[in-house]
């Protein structure tokens, strides 16, 4: 599914349940209307009950040329400053959460996700997870229980080593976005490689640099799937005609 038609489906089905149960979720207009509630509230001496309400809930901040309604805080600190999204940005803000925690469950998005805003419902949480393709396989892997896993032993140095690519899009550094890990399995001694992309060719480079400095490992073995593991072999392969 593209982007656009997720977030369509997305905020089609959010404002569904506004209509069932909005006590949280605001969109546009009710947003808007609310900022104009709260300045008029202020301005008055006298106050009905509602109006307190606001106040007691509500304030609007001015950022720049825009008005932004946020919770009535006990301090002015920036630290301490909750945000209330419209409906309609509410996808865009989870998105940037599940990226942040790297897919992470509900409850590291929701703690995520409290540090700025007041309003974000964990249903919106639970809709955006239930409509990622990746958190999705994740979901559906069978999980086998009761089963005693048998440790992998090595012998000697470079009988066998590990490669794994850890997913750092989220905190790139200089077009930095994943690190290649390599690790001899009986020594437990790791290399650490940046890469700008996780493309065969750019791991294989790092790979066949390591083989040469330390030396080349009787397995190499990797969690990354099997087509990914074979394009790796197949590049070091082409960089290093005699390999085995």
């Amino acid at each position: 599914m593209e982007d656009t038609e997720k977030e369509q489906l997305f905020t089609r089905r959010l404002f569904e349940h506004y209509e069932k149960d909005g006590r949280k979720l605001l969109p546009k207009a009710v947003y808007f209307r609310t900022i104009e509630e709260v300045k008029a509230a202020f301005q008055k001496t006298t106050k009905s009950r509602h109006e307190y309400h606001l106040l007691g809930k509500f304030e609007v901040l001015k950022c720049g040329d825009i008005e932004r309604l946020v919770q009535k805080r006990t301090d002015t600190t920036e630290e301490s400053i909750l945000y209330y999204a419209t409906l309609e940005e509410t996808y865009d803000i989870v998105k940037r959460a599940h990226v942040a925690t790297g897919h992470g469950g509900r409850d590291r998005m929701e703690k995520e996700l409290h540090k700025k805003y007041d309003n974000i419902p964990r249903h919106a949480i639970e809709l955006y997870k239930s409509l990622c393709a990746e958190c999705q396989k994740k979901k559906k892997r069978a999980r086998v229980k009761g089963v005693v896993v048998r440790p992998i032993l090595s012998n000697d140095i470079l009988s066998r080593a590990q490669i794994d690519l850890i997913d750092m899009q989220s905190l790139a550094d200089r077009g930095h976005k994943w690190i290649c890990v390599y690790q001899d399995h009986f020594s437990k001694f790791c290399i650490l490689r940046p890469l700008s992309t996780k493309r065969a060719s750019e791991v294989a480079s790092h790979i066949l640099d390591i083989f040469l400095a330390f030396g080349a490992p009787s397995i190499l073995q990797s969690d990354n799937g099997a087509e990914f593991t074979a394009s790796i072999i197949t590049e070091v392969a082409q960089l290093w005609p005699d390999l085995k």
